[in-house]
């Protein structure tokens, strides 16, 4: 169940990030970042109230609400918030290839932390599922090198590309802490979302920035992506990847949840009318072979 969860979380997210860079190029990546939470929240919380007879998980153990909170400030503040920042300095595509670099991290983190081992084929399964996604991106990033000003530049892009992806995989462990003991997965999404969106908008007042976001939000057309976009994405895709950490090892479900940029290439091809290379598609047999593995193991 969970290796499922994981792999349709890859799904939702490559929706979403198509979406969301639409409603970016018209409104900026700031207004998409602090707008999104607010509609997963909706959209979360009207899904709690049917499910479990409840608006919030008030009731939930001040531990859970403890871990799921932590998670979600590191995993959807700040690590996202760093992932943004990446895309503008050195491009998504190459900000997507420091993304592969979370089920590694998560990975060795799970072992250090919580004491999950692979063994050998599910570590070769994994290497393999990196390597495919790592080889397809690297080869569609090329072609960006030029958009990149300044050494300067590309190397806080990089840094923020790291810190992306090391804020995804410590968001996913620090999760499971407060996923114990059966907790619905639901309950843990509105939570790490709760606490995300009262720090997101806390930070933007902060900073003075709340003003400038409600104008930008009157472009009709970006609200229907953003909608959209937080639909598939921080409603639909995050509850899966609750379910995927709770229910399969992190390293396994961090995996699955890497492959948007596989599943990008036919997406971008369609929407951005992209060319898709042999490359591309040998990367993307040798990804999903590795997912593959997984699923039989």
């Amino acid at each position: 169940m969970g290796e499922i969860a994981a792999l349709a979380t890859s799904f939702c997210w490559s929706f979403t990030s198509i979406q969301f860079t639409l409603a970016s190029q018209r409104i900026g990546s700031g207004v998409v970042n602090r707008a999104r939470l607010v509609l997963a929240v909706l959209y979360l919380s009207l899904a709690h109230l049917a499910l479990q007879r409840e608006l919030w998980p008030i009731h939930a153990e001040s531990f859970r609400w403890g871990w799921l909170g932590l998670s979600g400030t590191i995993g959807l503040v700040l690590g996202d918030s760093c992932l943004y920042q990446a895309f503008l300095l050195i491009g998504t595509r190459r900000a997507m290839l420091l993304m592969t670099l979370v089920p590694v991290i998560s990975t060795l983190l799970a072992w250090g932390w919580l004491g999950e081992i692979l063994n050998p084929v599910e570590m070769g399964a994994v290497l393999l599922t990196v390597g495919g996604i790592a080889w397809v991106v690297s080869e569609r990033q090329s072609a960006q090198g030029a958009s990149v000003e300044t050494k300067r530049q590309y190397a806080l892009g990089v840094l923020l590309g790291l810190g992306g992806a090391l804020g995804q995989a410590l968001g996913l462990v620090t999760a499971k802490q407060g996923l114990v003991g059966d907790f619905p997965s639901l309950s843990a999404t509105l939570i790490r979302m709760v606490v995300a969106t009262g720090v997101i908008w806390l930070l933007t007042l902060a900073r003075g920035q709340i003003g400038a976001t409600w104008p930008a939000l009157r472009d009709q057309k970006a609200r229907l992506f953003l909608a959209g976009g937080a639909l598939t994405g921080p409603f639909i895709g995050v509850w899966l990847s609750m379910v995927a950490v709770q229910h399969a090892h992190v390293g396994i479900a961090s995996t699955l949840m890497a492959l948007p940029p596989i599943i990008l290439i036919p997406l971008s091809h369609w929407v951005f009318h992209e060319q898709i290379s042999s490359r591309s598609v040998a990367g993307t047999v040798v990804a999903l072979m590795g997912a593959t593995i997984i699923f039989l193991i």
